[in-house]
């Protein structure tokens, strides 16, 4: 049975958080899995302005669409929560009986964000320990169903809220999303490396914002530089997962909340999305087979 979901009295128990705490949010661990969650992939970078919330939208939509997986998006940055305007779901979740959030679902994904919790223009002006105890909340707190992969867009940087996603959450592996700029590449390096540090496996790197694509003629411009993710993620052994250019349309698409891969199914950046998603369950597989593969001593 649901019921509305009482969210002045959920968000007053975050303020409550100390540092008690946030001391045992951030304590060193393997994570606990959510329950009916097979797989959960961050999708992360080392800055802001390189979409990876657009990323994050459209590779969960083609996993559902393209992929016919079930699938959730949990929206982990908490200060500039976009996922509800890209995925145009609103309104307050409501809950179950044993007081567990029930995500908003569109174009077969399952959505959870701060954005569905407080007013859409109020700031959130939290210390850490609060982000802390509302990114775990969120996470498991949420009635999630049975899901094959759970896609985290995880706040910039690589800082206090992405450690406790990565200790808390028993992440089955990262994705880093770049532009190819050189100062954007920098910051995708400390992703990689903060990720290794807490043992979580690197699915991939994807190059966004590789080139821009004339509407008129269709020739590419590589505005912000030519290949660089490519060979960052041959630098760093990681498997580059592919390159979406800049276009209009995915712009437009996030803004009206209907993804390429819904809006323009067929166009080359929602294949290219449908690739990588493609790409990303063949790393999964991968990645779990090493973890479960015998170690053999002659």
């Amino acid at each position: 049975m649901k019921r509305a979901f009482k969210i002045n009295s959920f968000v007053n128990n975050w303020r409550n958080v100390g540092i008690r705490g946030f001391s045992a949010l951030a304590g060193k661990g393997k994570g606990l899995q959510i329950s009916g969650v097979k797989d959960i992939i961050a999708v992360a970078s080392g800055k802001g302005g390189v979409g990876k919330s657009t990323t994050a939208v459209n590779l969960a939509v083609a996993l559902a669409n393209r992929c016919q997986l079930a699938v959730g998006l949990l929206d982990a940055d908490v200060y500039g929560p976009s996922i509800p305007t890209m995925m145009k779901i609103h309104g307050k979740p409501e809950a179950t009986e044993d007081l567990k959030m029930i995500p908003k679902e569109n174009y077969g994904v399952k959505c959870m964000s701060m954005g569905l919790l407080v007013e859409k223009d109020a700031p959130i002006v939290w210390r850490g320990p609060m982000v802390m105890s509302a990114l775990e909340k969120m996470a498991k707190g949420v009635d999630w169903g049975e899901l094959d992969i759970l896609v985290v867009d995880m706040p910039p940087g690589t800082g206090d809220a992405q450690l406790t996603i990565s200790q808390r959450l028993q992440l089955s592996g990262a994705i880093i999303v770049s532009t190819p700029q050189d100062i954007a590449l920098l910051d995708a390096r400390r992703g990689a490396h903060m990720f290794s540090k807490v043992n979580v496996p690197i699915i991939g790197i994807i190059e966004n914002m590789s080139c821009f694509m004339c509407p008129h003629c269709s020739q590419p411009s590589f505005i912000f530089g030519e290949g660089g993710a490519r060979r960052t993620g041959s630098e760093l052994s990681l498997e580059f997962l592919g390159d979406i250019p800049i276009e209009m349309d995915i712009r437009t698409c996030c803004d009206d909340g209907v993804p390429i891969v819904i809006s323009s199914p067929d166009s080359t950046s929602a294949r290219r999305y449908t690739d990588v998603a493609q790409k990303v369950i063949k790393r999964l597989e991968e990645i779990s087979e090493k973890q479960f593969s015998p170690e053999i001593s002659l």
